[in-house]
């Protein structure tokens, strides 16, 4: 069975890496007026690379994103980050499909980032430089973020969340509405956050984004995993059904 399986390989991970997993689930389960929208998920990531969470609508990947970040508590299970059952808030960051900006200027909003973040001050004028750069943000700088075209402001609020150098970086479909330029700015951001050691979470219903982006695939029906493997291995040939039928554009039930 494709649960059997999973947790079998998340536990190889475990007790075989130096490294503890970026973030561990067991059991975890969340109610909602009686209905089970996360039902005993049980899911390790490893603390780095890009991992896509795929799946049809309904299927909790939202609802697990915002359990991972601390959001929202399960009703039942287990979580543990890096290791520990302490939520580290300043090294798990998310950001929404819809950005959440402060009414403030784009600089503003950085600062007051690296400020709750604890950045130290000395430190905070050279790494607000970095982030506009990063971001490709210094001309937009002095603008309100709140005036900026949607990726603009999806832009803000990626590099805004990388200001404490998150471990864990939780994304919720942040290109849904953008168009193909804005899309291109926003992955060149999520390799960016990969390749300097964050692990990265993407929530995407995009084919070919997640095949630009994975390296694995979680495959999520009905709040529970059915599926963990790698993104060529999925996209060639699915090992479960509800993968299966997923990429073969047929609905899930």
């Amino acid at each position: 069975m494709p649960e059997t399986h999973t947790r079998e390989s998340h536990l190889s991970v475990i007790e075989s890496g130096i490294e503890p997993p970026a973030i561990a689930l067991q059991d975890v389960v969340f109610e909602r007026q009686g209905k089970a929208l996360v039902d005993g998920l049980n899911l390790t990531l490893a603390a780095h690379g890009t991992t896509v969470l795929m799946g049809p609508n309904g299927a909790g990947k939202s609802l697990t994103l915002r359990i991972m970040a601390g959001l929202i508590a399960p009703g039942q299970g287990k979580i543990r980050w890096n290791g520990t059952e302490t939520l580290p808030s300043q090294r798990v960051a998310l950001v929404f499909q819809k950005p959440v900006l402060l009414r403030r200027s784009v600089r503003a909003n950085l600062k007051h980032a690296l400020k709750i973040y604890g950045v130290p001050r000395s430190e905070q004028g050279q790494r607000l430089e970095e982030l506009l750069e990063m971001g490709h943000l210094k001309e937009l700088a002095d603008r309100p973020a709140r005036v900026l075209s949607g990726g603009e402001q999806q832009r803000v609020a990626l590099v805004r969340a990388l200001a404490a150098r998150p471990k864990l970086l939780l994304l919720d479909e942040p290109t849904a509405s953008l168009d193909p330029q804005a899309t291109a700015a926003i992955e060149d951001l999520i390799r960016t956050a990969a390749a300097s050691g964050a692990k990265v979470l993407l929530v995407t219903h995009d084919r070919g984004q997640a095949q630009r982006l994975a390296d694995e695939i979680v495959f999520l029906n009905h709040g529970r995993v059915t599926e963990v493997t790698s993104a060529a291995q999925f996209f060639d040939a699915p090992r479960s059904r509800e993968g299966r039928t997923y990429l073969s554009g047929h609905l899930l039930f």
